[in-house]
């Protein structure tokens, strides 16, 4: 077995890049991917907790991964502009606005239900 040092950690974390070094530390880094446009239609984009983790963590292949992307949205301070975008856009997967494909898919079709009652009204 290898015993390791301080100088051995520090050799190996001094070639990894700033995230793969977060992502050892476990820490989220904020991902700039894009520059920021105030005047945007998703400008709000710039301000939630999503740009401080992989886009992955979002497009989840199961329900584990969906209750962890919920976590992180529950603290957001643009959780209903997100919803709402993701239900305007009609985007059909990941989690957007702390809720599920299945979960958007029903809030359509109950907000369709709605309309619907209103105008026979």
């Amino acid at each position: 077995m290898i015993k390791r040092t301080k100088t051995t950690k520090n050799a190996i974390l001094k070639g990894l890049s700033r995230a793969e070094h977060a992502a050892l530390n476990e820490r989220p880094i904020e991902l700039n991917t894009a520059p920021h446009d105030p005047d945007s239609q998703t400008a709000w984009m710039a301000d939630g907790n999503c740009r401080l983790h992989p886009p992955a963590t979002f497009f989840p292949s199961d329900g584990v991964g969906v209750d962890r992307a919920r976590k992180i949205c529950k603290e957001c301070p643009v959780v209903g502009q997100c919803l709402e975008y993701a239900l305007d856009s009609r985007i059909d997967h990941g989690v957007w606005g702390a809720c599920s494909e299945r979960e958007r898919r029903r809030i359509l079709k109950r907000r369709r239900e709605d309309a619907v009652v209103g105008t026979s009204a």
